[in-house]
């Protein structure tokens, strides 16, 4: 079978994430010691205690999912005694998901993407004002519609198609008055869900520029590797394996759309009949379970879930 793991992004937080593997996996463990360290401070405690208040903020949230994920792929290397580059051949991610992704894949080590994902989490929250910025999602018209309904609620303002999640479930992202013009809209067009998220700042959109620029400098300081198999990029739903053009994407990424619609479809035209979701949620697990024609779908994020997959891999 052909195998890709994907990472999730935020939103899929949530209090007590990874406690089970670390508890039953060493290798789990030295995970969040290592995102411990290198950020100097217990976030281990917070996604294992909580409060959730602390836990969802930007700079807190993006680092531990990625510890998450990353414990949960360690798990399942020390129970098959393979790395994760030798079990899947694809990897992805939603938004600061890719950096999991590259971590998983060998091109960026685990300290390095919690000091960035610490990095961007902030300078994505300080780039607009609180309370400036919104996002929304809107469900059950296609893509095009969206982007059509974000451009006619701009009348000079930001607005802008932010997530295309999958057929029929879209986000925009932008200034709040002009995407609360987006809802409205949608409704009219026929929308079955148009809906203000509670989000910390307006991800996704050109207001995110200054956050980009923070990141470029900061990745401009960082050894990444090419990846030990391709990773299916946010900004294009195409596979990437130069470490020079992922740095780039990497940056592009905090302002451009999220591609996971059109990665769905390239994983059918790339014969990927296999999908093996990392990391709290199952949010990426059920929209690959209707957007992967066939696939057969996965989710690890408890000592349970390592056996399976491992069990799934063997056979």
């Amino acid at each position: 079978m052909s195998t890709i793991a994907v990472f999730p992004g935020q939103g899929s937080q949530t209090v007590g994430m990874g406690r089970g593997l670390v508890e039953a996996f060493p290798a789990a463990r030295e995970v969040f010691a290592t995102v411990d360290r290198a950020l100097d401070e217990p976030l281990s405690r917070l996604a294992f205690e909580g409060p959730i208040d602390q836990l969802t903020l930007t700079r807190n949230a993006q680092p531990a999912l990625m510890a998450t994920a990353l414990a949960a792929v360690r798990a399942l290397e020390a129970t098959t005694g393979r790395r994760l580059w030798e079990l899947v051949h694809w990897v992805a991610g939603h938004s600061l998901g890719e950096y999991s992704a590259l971590a998983a894949a060998g091109a960026l080590d685990v300290a390095d993407a919690a000091r960035l994902l610490r990095l961007r989490g902030e300078a994505m929250q300080e780039a607009v004002p609180v309370g400036e910025g919104a996002m929304a999602a809107i469900l059950g018209l296609s893509a095009g519609v969206v982007a059509e309904i974000a451009a006619m609620a701009a009348d000079g303002r930001v607005c802008e198609l932010a997530n295309d999640n999958a057929e029929g479930q879209a986000v925009v992202s932008g200034h709040r008055d002009a995407v609360s013009r987006a809802v409205e809209i949608a409704r009219k067009r026929g929308a079955k869900r148009a809906i203000l998220l509670e989000v910390s700042a307006p991800f996704h959109c050109a207001l995110m520029a200054p956050a980009a620029r923070r990141l470029e400098a900061a990745l401009q300081g960082v050894g990444l590797r090419d990846p030990m198999v391709p990773l299916l990029a946010n900004v294009t739903a195409e596979p990437v394996r130069d470490a020079g053009a992922i740095r780039a994407l990497l940056v592009r990424q905090v302002t451009a759309r999220v591609r996971w619609r059109e990665i769905m479809a390239r994983m059918e035209e790339l014969g990927i009949d296999r999908v093996i979701e990392f990391g709290p949620g199952k949010v990426l697990a059920g929209l690959c379970r209707r957007g992967v024609a066939g696939a057969r779908v996965l989710s690890v994020a408890e000592p349970a879930d390592v056996e399976a997959a491992a069990r799934e891999l063997a056979g």
